[in-house]
């Protein structure tokens, strides 16, 4: 029984002592007699880190089979190969570490983080679908809000009209250069004034982020200096080149649907995306979020009122 107690002891010490964070790069014990492993960016249809298992050596463009996981407490053995292997978190699991080993020897293998994890869909007032995603401890909509009708029912205007949207004190809608055909991908933009309606922009049981929400979301990730680029979409279908530091690896999938400025205008879609928080700064200004195509940070700002901005609601506590 000692004997047993202790083996089981050393089995625990090698899984502990074997987990690497992915951020920090290859596994480097043993290189030249194991295959390599490291990180690459997640395909789109996996939240969570995939590492590639090189018996070659890393470089080559991966062509082979996937391993998968049914939890992300799972380690799995692969033997020498002589080429790569993925291997992907799969849609729904929880978040937290995934290991992989090599001959069976966990200390040769690594362990990575699972950001994000797919998490089911919401449907607002209007019976729009959206797709949600648990970072850490939030859930969030992965993507942008495109409801016109406050929870109680009651209509958000929608507001085309240069002039008066800057003058309004009241909630309102409307879409980038006020073509709907924006909104299918990008959703709407608001005014901080729909926030703050007390009749409510979120579905039952989910709100506006806070400012505080915001920066728990963005520390989860590493801080403002690199959570933008585990936000942001990755690739160029949507945002402009070269979308800097862009990995989604949190599977939030931040798009850069532009924003509308307090005279009316509308500016740098493909390029940025704003987001509002429902926290006050002042009578004039309110904190929200920004992403740019170039940068890896998370922007904290704020903004004017009077501003059209996206929207990500928040899963109530």
């Amino acid at each position: 029984m000692k004997t047993l107690a202790l083996l089981s002891l050393i089995i625990i010490l090698l899984l502990f002592f074997g987990c690497h964070d992915a951020e920090l790069g290859p596994n480097t014990n043993n290189q030249n007699s194991i295959p390599k492993i490291t990180r690459i960016s997640p395909d789109s249809a996996y939240i969570g880190d995939i590492v590639i298992i090189s018996g070659s050596g890393f470089g080559s463009s991966p062509n082979s089979s996937y391993i998968s996981f049914n939890s992300t407490t799972t380690t799995q053995s692969v033997s020498w190969i002589d080429t790569d292997i993925k291997v992907q978190v799969p849609v729904g699991a929880t978040d937290g570490n995934v290991c992989v080993s090599v001959n069976n020897n966990i200390s040769n293998g690594i362990c990575f983080k699972v950001l994000g994890v797919l998490n089911g869909t919401v449907t607002d007032i209007d019976g729009n679908i959206y797709k949600i995603v648990k970072i850490g401890s939030q859930i969030w909509m992965a993507e942008n809000l495109k409801v016109s009708h406050y929870r109680n029912g009651d209509t958000i205007p929608e507001e085309t009209d240069q002039t008066i949207w800057g003058a309004l004190t009241t909630g309102a809608w409307c879409y980038y250069n006020n073509s709907d055909s924006f909104g299918v991908i990008y959703g709407k933009l608001y005014n901080w004034y729909a926030v703050i309606d007390s009749r409510g922009l979120a579905p039952a049981g989910w709100h506006v982020p806070s400012d505080s929400e915001w920066t728990v979301l963005s520390t989860y990730l590493g801080g403002d200096s690199f959570s933008g680029g585990k936000l942001k979409e990755a690739g160029m279908s949507h945002w402009n080149s070269p979308n800097t530091g862009a990995t989604n690896i949190s599977g939030f999938t931040a798009l850069p649907g532009g924003w509308r400025y307090n005279n009316g205008i509308f500016l740098y879609i493909d390029y940025d995306g704003h987001w509002w928080s429902i926290s006050e700064d002042d009578g004039y200004y309110a904190w929200g979020r920004h992403l740019n195509y170039d940068i890896t940070e998370s922007i904290r700002n704020n903004f004017d009122k009077e501003d059209g901005f996206s929207i990500r609601c928040i899963k109530d506590n």
